[in-house]
């Protein structure tokens, strides 16, 4: 018999990007499999920072919503209100986690008078969920599997999100008891299990990202699929996909827009969502820039065709972020056999990874000349060998078939 399996975790399907994307990908690939899943999270807001239709009526309360398969599996999943600001600052963002943990607790504590669950995985970002998976192994004996997104408290610490070294050295301390009660811990890169290892002084899974390659995969004529986003057939795509926030130093797109201005052929465009994108938009109007382009978030059934459009794919990264968390983005990226350039500083987890697979374009974080340099280097030169190392990179280790395998040996 298929186990029972439990999800806490903010961030869910239909969230079309980030973490929820993954865990909505990993519940419905479990529940065709035949597992019975259930899942404690919040109603979608993210990356828009706003809760989306159809939930915005019932952001307020909770709601329970049941899915069945084929397989004999099935899916339950508990939507709980939780506090979201328009424009997230530090201070917001953590009362966002104190109101989903509150709200999620009573849900968790309404669940353990039920049956059992056999495994109970609690997602991080926020940390702090990892005591909702802790409460419910406590009173049920359930398997507490705590996967780490991002190392939320080292990424708060460096951005001077929180300053009081009092709070960061009792968060870190809360952390260390879940880490202490969780069977397994994993992560989603190399060099995050590694420094999770050594604070948790246990061994940690790895458990990365994925792409779903019947979703995500290369397409030819690509002159067509410009034509069909309104872009000329000889126009070159740079093209910036996800969330949109302050922390991220995408400015760095605009000032590049701005070394390329008298090539006309050269398009950058930006896709997404986000509480910096007013800021953003406003800094290229001021700057009189006509070669950016905003794009909206595109519909999961074009989102294929957009990304085999581009020329070139940012991934922009903080200089001290590049070892902390893993870009969600550049799975989809590789899959479709895309042309990246991903700012990471030498030494760092992402900058070993694409420079031993040689699958992309390096150019040093927070460096806006690098930046451009590398943006003329990825126009100018031969990129074909690149491209079809992506492809093969994404092809043996991201598809998401073999990455659930190799995680349900450990569940089971």
């Amino acid at each position: 018999m298929k186990k029972r399996i439990l999800l806490i975790g903010y961030n869910y399907f239909p969230e079309p990007t980030g973490i929820g994307k993954y865990s909505g990908e990993m519940i419905q690939w479990l529940a065709a499999a035949g597992y019975t899943c259930e899942v404690i999270t919040a109603y979608p807001y993210y990356p828009f920072w706003k809760v989306q239709e159809p939930y915005y009526a019932k952001r307020y309360g909770y709601h329970t919503e049941s899915q069945s398969f084929a397989s004999g599996g099935s899916i339950t999943v508990h939507r709980c209100p939780m506090y979201i600001p328009e424009k997230p600052t530090g201070l917001k963002r953590m009362l966002l986690d104190l109101s989903f943990s509150v709200s999620a607790f009573f849900k968790v504590a309404q669940l353990a008078f039920g049956q059992r669950f056999d495994n109970v995985l609690a997602v991080a970002p926020s940390f702090q969920f990892g005591l909702l998976g802790v409460f419910y192994k406590k009173i049920k004996g359930a398997k507490l599997i705590y996967h780490v997104h991002d190392m939320q408290i080292e990424v708060a610490q460096d951005l001077k999100m929180i300053k009081s070294k009092a709070v960061i050295d009792l968060l870190f301390k809360v952390e260390k008891y879940i880490f202490s009660e969780s069977d397994i811990v994993s992560s989603i890169s190399e060099q995050m299990v590694s420094r999770l290892k050594a604070k948790a002084n246990k061994d940690v899974l790895l458990f990365p990202n994925w792409v779903d390659n019947t979703k995500f995969f290369p397409l030819g004529n690509k002159a067509s699929l410009k034509e069909s986003f309104g872009f000329s057939p000889t126009d070159k795509i740079i093209l910036y996909s996800g969330g949109i926030g302050e922390k991220q130093g995408l400015e760095a797109i605009v000032y590049a827009a701005r070394e390329f201005v008298q090539q006309p052929e050269v398009k950058f465009l930006i896709c997404g969502s986000g509480p910096y994108k007013e800021n953003l938009m406003a800094l290229v109007s001021e700057m009189g820039l006509p070669n950016i382009t905003f794009f909206p978030l595109q519909p999961v059934e074009k989102f294929n065709a957009f990304l085999n459009m581009a020329d070139l794919h940012l991934v922009i990264q903080k200089a001290n972020a590049s070892d902390l968390m893993m870009p969600s983005k550049l799975t989809t990226i590789l899959a479709v056999g895309g042309l990246a350039l991903i700012t990471a500083n030498e030494g760092s987890g992402l900058h070993m990874l694409v420079k031993n697979h040689q699958v992309g374009v390096l150019a040093e974080a927070e460096n806006q000349q690098a930046l451009n340099d590398a943006i003329r280097y990825a126009l100018d030169n031969p990129t074909e060998e690149l491209r079809y190392n992506a492809q093969r990179y994404a092809e043996n280790y991201l598809f998401i078939d073999k990455i659930m395998t190799e995680f349900v040996k450990n569940l089971d």
